[in-house]
């Protein structure tokens, strides 16, 4: 039970701070709005076009990475322990964490043109080499991303399966085709719905992929029309149009993902190591190692192909030079203010949810779940009406890193409140009336109680907000400038000018960078960390 003055606090807090996100959206949205209805809209084939292919590259990127989850997932549940399982299960989680650039430097590794399996295909005499760029790199790319989530998301719900199921299996002598129809399939049919939706946002708002291996207009997303719009067309109306599509389809998704289970809330019973008859035998065995060995070696030789080409690169002349360190500083001042800024707000607005939620107002604190809904919102479609708005002002150049702070807070707060608002609502709950008898209240219950719970939360939170912000490429591409670079930036131009060997070095930094923010989550919050991922 909370205090009349200190609940009054906490609404307020979180009111501000939901007022500034509102109006940080409505003001963008209605700029480009105001912008539209003062000039013609483009093409209506080329919105069509656009909008076929967004929708397009999702459903293929979103097939191709649940259909090989499953073999996967099964896979790993019959083999609850191996060695080096530790490893393969720290493999579905580290492409989340894994800033897009690298990735694309390291796939370019592989599958590129002069890459590895190109070589490998040459010196069995084909001649033809296979380029990455287009549909098939954009699938690629989005299937290195995502499958591993999709088989980590499936595994979670396999290992949920109640003991007793597996004990009446058992009992029955079930074969591998029965057990899978009535004990595995079910429980992966619950969940998979949901994780294919959540691909499919992914992969509709997916930009920086779609702008490196796209190759070229033709096979250009919602979000990348979007952004040449601004960029080099300078089209206003035209980024109004392509922004308002993009959020009604997916506005729609998100309609969608609200009416089937959450893939990380499907908790029907404790599970454990079940006996598994369907896991004897030398044929089963094998067929799960080469499932589980392709697993790894697709998605562990990318990430190795850019520690080996790091390391090969010049990495003591690229940190060397200014144009490094600026960009290091930039990005690093960027991504702990987007990460601060995230984990403040989202805090706000749970506290002051849940400061409703115990009262008559239970209903008024659904106004802060925003952060959640905020995954709707086209982080380029909020960049592009505050840069119609500041350019209206003559502000635009000067503000473009307070926009890229504040679009990549946006872009972070739905991961921040998944792991902040859970913890919090079980702490109060535990501890509300313990603290209200004892009349601990205000600053002092904040740090001797709720601080030494909710700091780990809170630096999980923190550090996965600023490692997302510290690789995003989307809010920079649009207001970054000669003067305003930051290292997905610096890559990005590395690439686009096939300096190999300097996108080699940042790749490897970057990669290196992300890493070390998100370990200090991990060390202080382990459970909730993996239970987040």
């Amino acid at each position: 039970m909370e205090s009349t003055g200190e609940k009054r606090f906490w609404i307020g807090a979180g009111a501000l701070a939901l007022t500034l996100l509102v109006s940080f959206c409505i003001l963008a949205f209605a700029m480009l709005l105001a912008s539209g209805v003062q000039s013609s809209w483009p093409p209506l084939a080329y919105l069509i076009h656009i909008f076929v292919f967004t929708v397009e590259q999702a459903v293929l990127s979103t097939v191709l990475s649940v259909i090989p989850a499953i073999p996967v997932a099964l896979a790993m549940a019959r083999r609850p322990s191996f060695p080096g399982r530790p490893l393969v299960v720290a493999l579905m989680i580290l492409p989340l964490g894994l800033p897009v650039l690298p990735a694309v430097f390291g796939l370019l590794e592989i599958w590129g043109r002069t890459g590895i399996v190109n070589d490998i295909a040459a010196s069995f005499g084909f001649s033809h080499r296979m380029s990455i760029y287009g549909l098939q790199g954009i699938l690629l790319a989005h299937v290195f991303f995502n499958m591993p989530l999709a088989a980590r998301l499936l595994l979670k719900a396999l290992e949920r399966i109640p003991r007793d199921e597996w004990r009446l299996a058992a009992s029955l002598g079930l074969p591998r085709r029965s057990l899978f129809r009535f004990v595995e399939g079910p429980a992966l049919l619950r969940v998979i719905p949901g994780i294919a939706g959540l691909i499919f946002m992914i992969c509709v708002t997916s930009f920086t992929i779609v702008l490196t291996l796209g190759g070229g207009p033709a096979n250009s997303t919602l979000e990348v029309a979007i952004y040449q719009a601004l960029k080099f067309e300078f089209d206003p109306p035209r980024a109004m149009i392509l922004s308002l599509a993009q959020l009604a389809l997916t506005g729609a998704i998100f309609w969608l993902l609200s009416r089937v289970p959450d893939p990380e809330e499907d908790r029907r019973g404790a599970g454990g190591v079940p006996f598994r008859p369907d896991a004897d035998g030398a044929g089963p065995r094998t067929a799960d190692s080469v499932l589980i060995g392709l697993f790894l070696v697709f998605v562990a030789l990318p990430i190795v192909a850019i520690i080996a080409a790091g390391v090969r690169s010049d990495l003591a002349g690229l940190v060397a030079t200014p144009a490094f360190w600026r960009a290091l500083r930039t990005s690093l001042v960027l991504a702990l203010g987007a990460g601060l800024l995230a984990t403040a707000m989202t805090f706000l607005m749970a506290r002051a949810g849940a400061s409703l939620a115990s009262g008559r107002n239970a209903g008024i604190g659904a106004f802060f779940r925003l952060p959640e809904f905020m995954l709707l919102i086209p982080p380029l479609a909020l960049g592009s009406g505050w840069f119609l708005i500041l350019h209206r002002l003559g502000l635009a150049e000067g503000a473009g890193p307070v926009l890229v702070v504040l679009v990549n807070m946006g872009m972070a707060m739905p991961f921040a409140v998944r792991v902040i608002a859970p913890e919090l609502t079980t702490h109060l709950r535990r501890t509300g009336r313990l603290a209200a008898s004892l009349g601990v209240t205000g600053v002092a219950r904040f740090r001797l109680i709720d601080w030494p719970v909710m700091r780990g939360p809170l630096f999980t939170a923190f550090s996965f907000a600023a490692a997302l912000s510290l690789g995003d490429l989307g809010a920079v591409a649009l207001f970054g400038s000669d003067d305003f670079v930051t290292l997905p930036a610096l890559l990005y131009a590395s690439l686009g000018s096939y300096r190999s060997t300097d996108a080699a070095g940042l790749s490897l930094i970057l990669g290196a960078v992300c890493l070390l923010l998100t370990l200090p989550a991990v060390r202080l919050d382990g459970p909730a960390t993996r239970d987040a991922a």
